[in-house]
């Protein structure tokens, strides 16, 4: 049988530059960190995709790449809370393991915006929402929920927004 050519759909070419999936992505580092013998972001590489398939098996459907990267972002939230507690309690040795976890997982997110980036992202938020007033702080999250694509943290955004909208 001829060989047959690079980038036929049975033969990908394994030099194209093309963007993986963040679940590709997840997979591919987690065989790589066994086979580097990387035990701890392994163990953060197999949760996270314990996740993602736990979520795929609640909705009995695939996840897109925002599927993936909303559940990369709640991991990322319940680390933090974990931090806080393990914080208040004195837990320093489980505070490093979290931070580093986190930092992990946050290698799968988009970079986030730069303050001034932040500003003018949350200003053209408010003037699409037709806000006014902090009463119409729900419509501007929402907005920027929308918009945002995991770039902005929503907890510190919410005062952020506070701040820029007019009290009334």
């Amino acid at each position: 049988p001829e060989p047959r050519p690079q980038g036929s759909p049975t033969s990908p070419d394994p030099s194209s530059s093309a963007v993986m999936s963040p679940k590709d992505r997840l997979t591919e580092d987690m065989q790589a960190a066994m086979k580097s013998g990387d035990k701890a972001r392994l163990s953060v590489l197999r949760m996270a995709l314990a996740g993602v398939k736990q979520r795929e098996v609640d909705t009995r459907r695939p996840l897109d790449d925002a599927g993936v990267q909303t559940v990369i972002e709640r991991m990322i939230k319940q680390g933090k809370d974990s931090l806080t507690q393990f914080r208040d309690g004195g837990r320093a040795d489980l505070v490093a393991k979290e931070e580093a976890e986190i930092k992990v997982l946050q290698t799968y997110l988009p970079q986030p915006l730069s303050e001034a980036e932040l500003d003018t992202f949350l200003a053209g938020c408010i003037d699409a929402a037709g806000a006014r007033s902090v009463k119409d702080l729900g419509k501007v999250m929402g907005v920027i929920k929308a918009k945002a694509g995991g770039r902005v943290d929503m907890s510190t955004v919410s005062a952020r927004v506070r701040t820029m909208l007019t009290p009334e």
